[in-house]
């Protein structure tokens, strides 16, 4: 066993968190081995911060369960979760945090389905365990307590490479579980490493294996892969090493799809250049994959106009939801998930002139979309302007569009502002429904214009009740000033938030 005791690695682990560290003490303690393994191990050498943590050990599943209060084993593959936060912990997020995985070390053999090993077996040495792993990258183990780093396969070369390289054949590994050609393509774009060649033309080669693999299954590594900071990259990638297809192939239906005059690349290059935006601006995966496929459908609806002299693209953005509903269905997102992407889709090609459209086109707009997805759709034509190749994500014309949506949201200042209402008015007051109790709240609102404080149920009850007993004339006098308050409040904030948008 290659082993060295790397005093220029030790400070690399120092963050290790301590609920690892105790894990890992309480195996030791009982005599069994403990090694922080795989993907952990990785991200510490370069200076990553780690999403989880994987321990292995000699120690089999019932050994492990017995040594502490809390776990959970509902595999078969002999990993148990050690739960570390303490019992009275209520928050779910925080006992996700504190689960540390602790795997036997194991030994597989037969893939008949090309997924799943026929049989598990447990390994009473490590170098079994980490024979198994498939990227040497992944296949180093390290001690906590010795400082030992663990070395079978040349993964500390590979990553001071920066090469991306199978432990063993890639034919053999791949063949085990072909799920590894889509990990491959996921790494290269999470970690910048370059896939060496003979890994490279092995994922060519047996391509056709990803076939076997669950929607599920390709489904996580395509989020993983979106949410990486270079899907563009991955994806051009899993185009050339044709595994792109297996999560969509409708993607690759843009490529050599040329555009219109306002567009500076194809189809294909819009598309992931859109993405690769929202991936630049760090937003969620549902705008990730609004942007991925929000032009989806240009290649079915192309045609050349003959009096526009160029292509035109009617209705892609109707078609082109459908297609992404179909695309996140097959592929098992959830249905909120596939709602809201669909709906940013249909809805991205709401731009128009600023000058001729109008309020409440802009209103209806909302509508559609909802409001609280209204700046994911503002933040998706971003991506999409910075997708055909314009340097300004941020124009005149964009922010004049902003300054109207924040308009529209707010909507005028109305006596609906108040903390009473017709129906509590007549109540106190004893009027009939009428003119009247128009008046009253409009003559209420002028006076919280003036003094907010009076802004309170039993309040505004009391003042209602004075009102109550004026004449129609005194009333319609007092009301008056109160439209005049709320047009002078509205023009007054309307003007705040174009000098907030900086639009005329």
């Amino acid at each position: 066993m290659k082993s060295e005791s790397i005093q220029n690695y030790t400070e690399k682990f120092e963050n290790v968190p301590k609920n690892v560290r105790l894990v890992s003490a309480m195996l030791q303690h009982a005599g069994y081995q403990a090694y922080l393994v795989g993907g952990c191990v990785r991200d510490h050498i370069m200076n990553r911060i780690p999403n989880d943590y994987d321990i292995t050990t000699n120690a089999t599943p019932e050994q492990i369960i017995g040594l502490f209060p809390r776990t959970f084993y509902e595999n078969s593959y002999g990993t148990v979760g050690v739960v570390t936060a303490p019992l009275e912990e209520k928050d779910q997020d925080k006992i996700k945090e504190s689960i540390v995985e602790v795997t036997p070390f194991r030994l597989e053999s037969g893939y008949s389905d090309g997924r799943h090993p026929d049989s598990v077996e447990w390994a009473s040495k490590l170098e079994e365990d980490l024979s198994r792993r498939d990227f040497t990258c992944n296949a180093l183990a390290y001690e906590i307590t010795k400082c030992e780093l663990t070395d079978l396969h040349n993964g500390l070369k590979d990553i001071e490479d920066k090469t991306l390289r199978t432990v063993g054949h890639p034919d053999i590994r791949f063949g085990e579980d072909a799920l590894r050609m889509l990990r491959a393509v996921r790494f290269s774009a999470q970690l910048g490493f370059a896939i060496e060649k003979v890994t490279r033309e092995s994922i060519i080669k047996n391509e056709k294996l990803v076939q076997s693999i669950s929607h599920e299954r390709i489904r996580d590594e395509f989020v993983k892969i979106l949410m990486s900071k270079s899907p563009k990259q991955a994806f051009e990638l899993a185009s050339k090493l044709n595994v792109l297809k297996y999560i969509s192939h409708e993607i690759e239906n843009g490529i050599g799809i040329s555009q219109n005059q306002a567009h500076s690349f194809d189809v294909w290059e819009h598309n992931l250049r859109t993405c690769q935006h929202a991936a630049d601006k760090n937003w969620k995966l549902e705008l990730r994959l609004a942007a991925l496929f929000h032009d989806i459908s240009k290649p079915e609806t192309r045609r050349f106009s003959h009096e526009k002299k160029d292509y035109t693209f009617y209705g892609h953005e109707v078609v082109g939801g459908r297609v992404t509903r179909e695309i996140l269905t097959r592929l098992k997102f959830p249905k909120v998930t596939i709602e809201y992407v669909c709906s940013l889709v249909r809805w991205h090609m709401f731009f128009s002139d600023t000058e001729k459209i109008s309020l409440s086109a802009i209103r209806r707009l909302i509508a559609n979309i909802g409001e609280k997805n209204i700046w994911d759709l503002m933040n998706l034509r971003i991506c999409d302007r910075v997708g055909t190749g314009r340097p300004v994500e941020d124009p005149y014309r964009f922010r004049k569009y902003k300054s109207m949506v924040q308009e529209a949201l707010e909507g005028p200042t109305t006596i609906k502002m108040l903390k009473t209402n017709g129906e509590n008015i007549m109540s106190v007051t004893h009027e009939s429904p009428g003119p009247r109790i128009g008046l009253i709240l409009n003559a209420l609102f002028a006076e919280v214009l003036e003094r907010p404080e009076l802004n309170e149920e039993m309040k505004l009850s009391k003042r209602a009740i004075e009102l109550s007993e004026l004449s129609q004339g005194e009333l319609k006098d007092l009301a008056a000033k109160g439209k005049e308050g709320m047009k002078e409040v509205n023009m007054s904030r309307v003007d705040e938030i174009k000098r907030t948008y900086k639009v005329k």
